[in-house]
């Protein structure tokens, strides 16, 4: 009998699964199931891993909430027989993804690890190797009977991110993510060390885990820039069975101040849609009402996104949409900080 940690290994797609032909040069997908045979290296962490594949991998750009709800009943159905999880799936949607997931589960007591590769895993100068062993390090890590990582995180090139603070930034270097309003999780390096003091605790270690999976994907992105017109905003804002709107403003949420503008988001808010104001910048946050230019949007009523990314705007308006919440619950709710998204 072993007392090794048991982690389930979930492919869902992306480049880190595929491996190159030499005689085609063609890519194909990895046999996940052979990964011991692959990737000896694996041997050495000491712990049991198994894994499933999608029958079909799905490249991330083809990403829908269908596809986040199968990953989350994979980890949810087998959460009691498994230590922690690592999933796989294509960097290009990976913050939306993982994004989603941590909004999916309440009272998150297990690691739940996404990362893949910029290269396929069968390439020479490979980064998946990397990635998929820390990762895997990471699921197993545990201090006093107890995972150290109790959330959803994502592991790119050296460093741990919280999932849900993440952007992918390069789409040709390996360090692709980064996490610009909170510090890294961990840092691997020659030793594999955790920031403890910025982990995620469920406070209460008997409640068990729920599992909610009612995602809303009526909603939009609407990016305001200089010269946008009144038929664009007007367009999108009357989209039938329109629901939420993520508004991504200048700097400190700032918008137009024109007359036109104002009374289309008002409107819209009237009419139901909940609109969020998260910021263009990389960094930073909203701060409604610091100048004139967000008083506006401040006295209607629109929901302050703090430091949100935009990727976890989405998440977590999909999350609550789902919820039936009221005007006011919806605005407290995606103004509280619930899986650590806001500062």
């Amino acid at each position: 009998m072993t007392n090794n940690p048991n982690i389930l290994l979930v492919y869902t797609g992306g480049t880190i699964g595929m491996v190159k032909d030499y005689k085609t040069k063609a890519l194909r997908a990895f046999d996940f199931s052979q990964i011991l045979e692959k990737i000896p290296e694996l041997k050495q962490l000491n712990c049991e891993i198994d894994t499933i594949s999608f029958d079909v991998p799905i490249d991330s750009s083809n990403m829908n909430i269908h596809y986040y709800i199968t990953i989350a009943e994979i980890i949810a159905k087998h959460y009691n027989n498994y230590d922690g999880f690592v999933v796989l799936t294509g960097s290009d949607t990976m913050s939306y993804i993982s994004s989603a997931v941590s909004f999916m589960f309440e009272n998150l007591q297990k690691p739940v690890i996404f990362t893949g590769s910029q290269l396929p895993i069968g390439d020479l100068r490979t980064d998946a190797k990397e990635n998929l062993i820390t990762s895997i390090e990471i699921a197993c890590a545990s201090e006093g009977g107890e995972p150290t990582i109790q959330e959803v995180g994502l592991y790119f090139e050296y460093k741990l991110y919280r999932a849900n603070r993440t952007t992918k930034i390069n789409a040709e270097q390996f360090e692709a993510f980064t996490s610009m309003n909170y510090p890294a999780l961990a840092e691997s390096g020659v030793h594999l060390s955790f920031n403890k003091h910025l982990l995620l605790r469920n406070e209460s270690k008997k409640s068990k885990l729920i599992f909610r999976k009612n995602l809303i994907e009526d909603i939009v992105i609407l990016k305001l820039f200089p010269g946008i017109t009144s038929k664009v905003v007007e367009a999108i804002v009357n989209v039938p069975g329109l629901k939420g709107i993520v508004l991504e403003t200048y700097g400190a949420g700032n918008a137009p101040t024109e007359q036109w503008f104002i009374d289309l988001i008002r409107k819209a808010i009237d009419k139901g849609i909940r609109i969020v104001n998260v910021t263009q910048c990389s960094g930073g946050s909203v701060i409604l009402g610091l100048y004139e230019t967000s008083t506006d949007l401040k006295n209607m009523g629109i929901i302050n996104g703090k430091d949100i990314t935009t990727e976890t705007a989405i998440a977590k308006m999909m999350y609550l949409l789902g919820e039936d919440l009221t005007k006011e619950e919806f605005k407290k709710y995606f103004e509280t900080s619930l899986r650590g998204e806001i500062s």
